[in-house]
């Protein structure tokens, strides 16, 4: 770290910097390195028990079966490039961290599976660039109403929560992070606030960012923020929709380059990967009890395995636009803010390239409403509904070689043991319990 950015820590009075990680149950955590002693921990970083990522969402207990226990000290090596002063915390800072075993990264870090994967595709020929597209519920924390009970887009709501929503974005600007588009959502108090694309790393940094901001200033503003997949029965749920865009030498490659309104040869065998490991994916994406409850039919959410240009109840939705070249981008929309965004982008990127690896051959757009279709009539196209619990998904994905692989075997198994474990504790939920215990975890 260079004598300017020193210089810039304390000229903002700086008196500690957070290095952050994030578990195999998407609970962002850290460690806090106090200014006068940053020099020291910069190289080596600080210590964690190599158990956190053995931890479950529900509380601070390393679950069996997990490859992993008490015993193991890793080096949480906090990344310089990543260095945020926090414009909602006067004093702190941020760095994201690398978690380092003997000097190499550890097997279980998630933002190092991410970072296998980028190069993966680097190998592969192609840049993946990403962003998380984030809804989230303002609520009074005193009973947990919404902040209003507004529709899709009403203005009104923009007027009554102008003033978070312009702190949300200035704080996220302040950062780094283009904020792009808000709008209300269509849950009473439920607001959708979308940010500018970068490369993948940097895309599930900013998703960690953005949590932390979104909910950080939300208490300044004494309400509570929410990513909880589903918070109210009758009401909108909280999706994280994953866009994407495939790029080699610095050229957008997702559309056709012969018919500019179709999607490349490339895209498709990549989309088809994606649909064809999406229920084993789904452990990934859409990883809590709760994630299911929000993954219904004709709920706008993606609970069927297909695609569609334009298609809002597909799970892979490609969007279009009057302006040629067109489509750019595709939408992920069977991903939640429950994920950990590094271990949901690298297998999202993994699945991808698998279909590029066997040349797999997308179907058919659907051009129908499949919530509308009976069982044969889906059958017929090649449709099926997606998993419609979390236990379902866990095991498809026990069974799905190619993300195993990539994950590799310690992270997989790590991973997959807090994930039993948490489906056995919340099984039985209902949805208040559920709402209870996660609502400030996410």
């Amino acid at each position: 770290m260079d004598k300017e950015t020193l210089n810039r820590l304390d000229q903002a009075r700086t008196k500690f910097i957070r290095v952050i990680w994030c578990d195999n149950a998407n609970v962002i955590r850290g460690k806090a390195i106090h200014r006068k002693r940053l020099k020291t921990y910069l190289t080596h970083g600080v210590g964690i028990t190599a158990a956190q990522q053995a931890l479950p969402v529900m509380a601070d207990a390393v679950v069996p079966n997990s490859g992993l226990s008490p015993i193991g000290e890793i080096r949480l090596v906090p990344d310089g490039n990543t260095l945020t002063l926090l414009p909602y915390a006067k004093g702190h800072a941020r760095m994201m961290g690398d978690m380092i075993l003997d000097g190499e990264p550890w097997s279980c870090c998630p933002r190092s599976f991410l970072k296998r994967m980028i190069n993966a595709s680097k190998q592969a020929g192609i840049e993946v660039m990403a962003a998380f597209e984030n809804e989230f519920y303002l609520l009074n924390p005193d009973d947990l109403s919404p902040v209003d009970d507004t529709v899709f887009a009403a203005t009104l709501s923009m007027d009554l929560q102008q003033e978070i929503i312009d702190d949300i974005a200035e704080a996220l600007t302040s950062q780094g992070v283009v904020v792009e588009l808000y709008y209300p959502e269509s849950g009473p108090g439920q607001q959708e606030i979308s940010v500018l694309y970068t490369n993948a790393l940097g895309a599930a940094d900013q998703q960690i960012v953005f949590r932390e901001t979104v909910k950080a200033i939300a208490r300044q503003h004494q309400k509570i923020a929410s990513f909880l997949p589903k918070i109210f029965s009758e009401s909108a749920g909280n999706g994280c929709h994953l866009h994407f865009s495939l790029w080699q030498q610095g050229k957008n490659v997702v559309f056709h380059q012969q018919n500019p309104s179709t999607l490349s040869p490339l895209a498709q065998s990549f989309l088809a990967g994606i649909l064809d490991h999406l229920p084993a994916l789904m452990a990934i994406t859409t990883p809590s009890v709760n994630s299911y409850r929000r993954l219904q039919p004709n709920c706008w959410s993606g609970a069927f395995r297909c695609w569609g240009y334009d298609h809002r109840e597909a799970a892979l939705r490609v969007p279009t636009n009057p302006i040629l070249p067109s489509p750019t981008h595709i939408e992920l929309k069977t991903v939640d803010a429950s994920a950990n965004p590094y271990l949901a982008l690298g297998a999202t990127i993994a699945a991808g390239l698998d279909g590029l690896k066997k040349e797999l051959k997308l179907g058919e757009p659907l051009t129908k409403v499949p919530g509308e279709l009976d069982e044969s009539e889906r059958e017929k196209l090649g449709i099926e509904q997606l998993p419609s619990c979390l236990e379902e998904t866990l095991k498809h994905l026990e069974n799905d070689a190619v993300i195993l692989e990539a994950l590799g075997r310690e992270l997989s198994q790590s991973y997959l043991a807090v994930k039993k474990v948490e489906w056995e504790a919340m099984k039985t939920f209902s949805l208040e319990e559920e709402v209870k215990l996660l609502l400030d975890r996410y």
